[in-house]
């Protein structure tokens, strides 16, 4: 792992003398609690931010939890863009609050509404439960538009690891006419295909806190029917075309089993036509935009990611006044 970023290098020998177990060795209870020990370790604080309400909405499954952050230096009358968020963690692992700090950065650097989905986690709920709630959670959103002042032509959705495989599987969905309409979607180092079988599985072996094992973990519990693995909502490169769907921002990093998969989706999105920035860092491992307090160029590529989304979404609301 010669490309490794120092920092990154610095981050795996802390962890290694912490002998911080993998995630596949515990319950998913376990996992997620030593998944909520590594935030404030981890994570720069994301700032201060407009407003931060938390809401409740009902769906046909229950009561789905979200929480609604509007950018520092916004009005509460502003009409702002919005990209509905969607958490990573293997379906099994995170909350509002594990990704708290980058969803309040999002908001104020990219000028927008940021609205963040709690959706059930497995073994507990499993495929296609979190797909159910990232959509029911659109669909509020983008039914209650007014009410939130945000721009219903400037709506995105986007997620990081497991949050870019239900953000690429919403954009299809939008694509087909079965969710609201999307102005941009944002994979970040997105998970598109449950099948496991790209090369870099059989790369990223050890070493590492995401390998390829850890996935197999994440996605026993996710997708235990194997069956459900080719389902196109679950492993969105395995869509027959992604022609017709949302703009699209894909971030890859190198020291990652999901490396090919997102870089395979990113192309698949250029030969079908799709507007795609595709980044790749060949220098960082899976997670890097949650590791910003000891891996400086987590905050760096995060900030362009936000950034990037921010120019997108308002360029769309624009489009839409003209």
């Amino acid at each position: 792992m010669t490309t490794l970023d120092p920092a990154v290098q610095k981050l795996l020998a802390m962890m290694q003398q912490a002998r911080r177990p993998p995630f596949e060795s515990l319950s998913p209870e376990a996992a997620r609690r030593a998944y909520a020990a590594s935030w404030d370790v981890m994570q720069l604080p994301g700032g201060e931010v407009a407003s931060v309400q938390d809401v409740a909405i009902a769906t046909a499954a229950g009561e789905l939890k979200l929480r609604v952050y509007r950018g520092q230096g916004t009005q509460p009358q502003d009409l702002l863009p919005c990209m509905v968020f969607l958490h990573g963690g293997g379906w099994v692992i995170g909350n509002l609050d594990s990704h708290d700090r980058l969803c309040r950065r999002l908001a104020t650097l990219a000028g927008i509404c940021v609205v963040a989905v709690d959706y059930r986690l497995a073994p507990e709920h499993p495929f296609p439960a979190a797909i159910d709630d990232a959509l029911s959670a659109l669909q509020w959103v983008a039914d209650h538009a007014g009410m939130l002042h945000i721009h219903p032509a400037a709506i995105g959705v986007g997620g990081d690891s497991a949050g870019g495989n239900l953000a690429a599987a919403l954009a299809l969905l939008s694509r087909d006419g079965a969710a609201p309409k999307l102005a941009y979607q944002a994979l970040l180092y997105p998970v598109v295909d449950l099948t496991a079988s790209s090369e870099s599985y059989r790369r990223v072996t050890s070493g590492l806190p995401l390998t390829a094992a850890t996935m197999h973990y994440f996605i026993g519990h996710y997708a235990p029917n194997p069956q459900d693995r080719l389902d196109w909502r679950a492993s969105p490169l395995r869509a027959p075309s992604l022609a017709g769907t949302a703009q699209a921002l894909v971030l890859t990093v190198a020291h990652d089993p999901l490396c090919d998969e997102g870089r395979d989706y990113a192309r698949r999105l250029d030969e079908a036509g799709v507007r795609v920035a595709a980044m790749h860092h060949n220098d960082q491992m899976h997670g890097v935009l949650s590791q910003s307090r000891l891996v400086p160029a987590g905050q760096l590529i995060a900030d362009q990611v936000w950034a990037a989304i921010g120019h997108a979404l308002h360029g769309a609301a624009a489009g839409a006044a003209e």
